[in-house]
């Protein structure tokens, strides 16, 4: 067990950057949290805030779709819905209805590649409730696990690939993002929302299977973020999951990031969108490992709405698109530089990508300014800042850090590691990424070319699963 406090000093310094100038001419924020650990392995973080007479529950359970087996894309995410389902002692697809009926806000889980949480927002007197949800949820669910239920859970996610990914503008091209930058048998390949023909597939046994390995106490952690007693939350946190047995926690297998060994260019039709769009993409660091800092600040010195280098020749001055950013995708394996323009009607691509690559070599062949530096730490740290605001953001902080880092308290470094970046490291870090070969997608709107003429040609990412 141990308890830690870290200070946020000096957020708001403007353009003083040092740690002992910046503390002395701002505010302070503090923020206490104390981590533990169940018998069954369980990690309980708590942090204690009274007031205001509410209590945010977030369990993170440290699994993905980047720890999804071939041909079992979106399980993690589809898994994601049916803990909503129901479980032996809440009943059938009632979890929303007895949060609601508490008073609950705020209700929801997500997925991504690296974890999948669960989260509300509580009055103090109904923190019970809320545990006891989600406890029945990890010991019980699959009592209540049926084929009815799996199956409309399919219909669901698969609904929501058509709502977010195949109808809608440039919603495909991330699929083909994603196979020009990982292999076959990468587990990055087909997103979270996974693929069609994969999610039809699952099958009951497949659902255990992967609530069995992954959904034990030892590979969840729990924040309690609000108004209680410590001794009292310690009590209930014991008595509604310290009864679970203590499981293997399952290995997460470390993939390598791929190589592209020359540049790759695909051109694609986007049946939906209605103006053409260049993406450039290429590998680049893992969260939170190192560069990847300093290519966050490539990105918005690149992407920044108004005054990044590429939005302003893009948008601004030259007039060519409606649209021009940059940003870097950090995940647990591996991330992804991207840049994104969006070509205004009649405006010619050769033009818009010759800017593009102007300004990456210009990333590689000279530091940044320092005042473009100043406005990303200080657009950084005050968006730190502002997250910190509620319940619900200090304790997905509070387990986001403790994901990547396996630190709850890693705020100190992370803001250290940011104020602690030159000019001449972004440079460094441009060189190192921004010289490897990159995948080039370039989505036209139907029938139309580059040069407004018709084309034929058709997404092949899909696999026949639209």
């Amino acid at each position: 067990m141990f308890i830690r406090k870290f200070i946020l000093a000096g957020l708001l310094a403007l353009p003083v950057l040092s740690s002992d100038a910046a503390a002395a001419n701002s505010d302070k924020i503090a923020l206490d949290f104390e981590k533990y650990e169940l018998g069954n392995g369980l990690e309980i973080i708590l942090h204690r805030d009274t007031s205001a007479p509410e209590i945010s529950v977030n369990l993170w359970y440290h699994v993905g779709s980047g720890d999804e087996e071939p041909g079992k894309s979106g399980f993690a995410h589809l898994f994601e819905h049916m803990m909503f389902q129901g479980a032996k002692h809440i009943g059938q697809d009632v979890h929303f209805d007895i949060l609601k009926e508490i008073g609950a806000t705020g209700i929801n889980g997500t997925t991504n590649t690296d974890r999948t949480n669960y989260f509300e927002t509580v009055p103090r007197h109904q923190i019970e409730t809320a545990l006891w949800l989600e406890s029945d949820r990890m010991g019980y669910m699959l009592d209540l696990l049926n084929q009815a239920s799996l199956k409309n859970q399919i219909d669901v996610v698969r609904n929501e690939r058509r709502q977010n990914y195949d109808n809608r503008p440039y919603g495909t091209i991330r699929f083909d993002v994603a196979a020009a930058l990982y292999p076959e048998g990468h587990p990055y390949r087909y997103l979270t929302i996974g693929r069609h023909k994969d999610l039809e597939n699952a099958s009951l046994e497949d659902i255990s299977a992967f609530f069995r390995k992954w959904y034990v106490p030892s590979n969840a952690t729990l924040v309690l973020a609000g108004d209680f007693e410590t001794d009292d939350a310690k009590a209930l946190v014991q008595k509604w999951f310290g009864s679970f047995p203590k499981l293997p926690k399952p290995p997460r297998t470390h993939i390598r990031t791929p190589r592209l060994h020359e540049n790759l260019r695909k051109e694609v039709v986007d049946n939906i969108a209605r103006l053409e769009q260049v993406q450039y993409v290429w590998h680049s660091p893992a969260e939170l490992a190192e560069e990847s800092f300093e290519m966050s600040v490539a990105a918005r010195v690149l992407g920044a709405r108004g005054w990044g280098r590429l939005y302003k020749r893009l948008v601004v001055d030259e007039k060519l698109c409606s649209r021009a950013y940059a940003y870097q995708n950090g995940r647990h394996f591996s991330g992804s530089f991207n840049i994104v323009a969006q070509l205004k009607p009649n405006t010619k691509r050769v033009r818009v990508e010759a800017i593009i690559r102007e300004e990456v070599e210009r990333l590689q062949r000279e530091p940044i300014t320092q005042d473009e530096l100043n406005r990303v730490i200080v657009s950084t740290e005050s968006s730190f800042v502002w997250r910190l605001e509620s319940l619900s953001g200090r304790a997905d902080q509070l387990q986001w850090f403790n994901h990547h880092a396996g630190d709850p308290g890693y705020a100190d470094i992370y803001l250290q590691r940011m104020r602690a970046i030159t000019p001449q490291m972004v440079r460094s870090a441009a060189v190192k990424y921004l010289s490897a070969p990159h995948a080039e997608i370039i989505a036209t709107p139907k029938n139309t070319s580059a040069k407004g003429t018709p084309n034929s040609k058709r997404s092949s990412a899909q696999d026949g699963d639209k």
